[in-house]
């Protein structure tokens, strides 16, 4: 068997073997875990080199998914707000935090948009960092300085998002045949993904065992929920595509979200235990890309082979 069709077989498995290994080693991502924004900024810019600018457009689909977005945060929050505060805000985070900055890597991927999905991540993120300080405000009860929490947030958002998007558009200017060769490798933006979501989900599993044992009724509840809205999410976000013939980013622009600011977001202004929402929505967000990477590579597969038999038909 070739090298590449062995790598292309395991390859839907590679994501849950990350995050089982991060399971399992957890005790040791604090050693790794500066390494991650790099990691995420060389995913991204690998991505990026193969976005032309005038492809990066707002179109109905990114006003649709962004309405869906911060409406449905304010609507589960206030849905589950009789059940506990915890539990409210843990629901609310999974589903008013951005899409992932990784969402593009998926979508390409798939075979989705991937400039439609960039286009709505920056519109995703931008309306997160503007306004988180007025959600969370209102949640805490006025208590939230929205000035410094805007300079906060953007601080953690836009360099991941902005940087690397600015560096893939200067290479392509002062060096095109390094661009080029660059948006040819779109293979490595998964692995380095790999090894990103094994930190990330290192560092979850470290943050959640810290939780006091009497915390554990409510933590459960909130990683079922946290299930729940991924494949709501995951669902919606594909219905919304069909209408604009990309159900691949409609799915990944709301189902994928920026987990790792959304747990720095509730550990910083909602209650800590509310974490537990996005700790746990990494698993069943990277369950869902695992599931839909198999079932298109079993697809591609198929199809191959039946091309195949085909053409040793036509040659007898």
């Amino acid at each position: 068997m070739k090298h590449s069709v062995r790598l292309q077989r395991i390859k839907p498995w590679i994501l849950p073997g990350a995050m089982l290994c991060g399971i399992m080693l957890h005790n040791y991502m604090g050693l790794l875990e500066p390494t991650a924004p790099y990691l995420i900024f060389i995913m991204l810019f690998i991505t990026f080199c193969r976005v032309k600018p005038a492809e990066l457009k707002l179109t109905g689909m990114t006003w649709a998914l962004l309405g869906v977005q911060m409406a449905g945060a304010a609507i589960v929050y206030f849905l589950l707000l009789p059940f506990g505060d915890d539990i409210a805000q843990g629901a609310m985070i999974c589903v008013f935090c951005p899409t992932a900055t990784a969402a593009p890597v998926i979508t390409g991927m798939l075979g989705g948009s991937v400039p439609r999905l960039i286009a709505y991540s920056l519109a995703s993120n931008i309306t997160v960092a503007v306004s988180a300080p007025l959600v969370f405000s209102a949640i805490n009860g006025g208590s939230v300085e929205f000035v410094i929490s805007i300079r906060d947030i953007a601080i953690k958002v836009f360099p991941l998002i902005i940087a690397p998007l600015i560096c893939a558009l200067v290479l392509m200017r002062i060096s095109p045949k390094a661009h080029h060769t660059i948006a040819q490798r779109q293979s490595w933006s998964f692995y380095i993904w790999a090894v990103s979501l094994f930190i990330v989900v290192g560092r979850s599993v470290s943050f959640v065992m810290s939780e006091p044992p009497g915390k554990i009724p409510t933590m459960i509840a909130i990683a079922l929920i946290a299930g729940i809205m991924c494949g709501l999410q995951f669902y919606g976000g594909r219905k919304i595509g069909a209408r604009f013939d990309d159900k691949i980013a409609g799915a990944q622009g709301l189902g994928q979200k920026n987990t790792v600011l959304a747990i720095w977001m509730a550990l910083t202004y909602l209650n800590p235990v509310s974490s537990v929402g996005p700790a746990a929505y990494i698993a069943w967000q990277n369950t869902v890309n695992s599931l839909q990477l198999y079932y298109k590579e079993k697809g591609e597969r198929k199809n191959k082979g039946t091309l195949n038999s085909f053409n040793n038909q036509n040659v007898k």
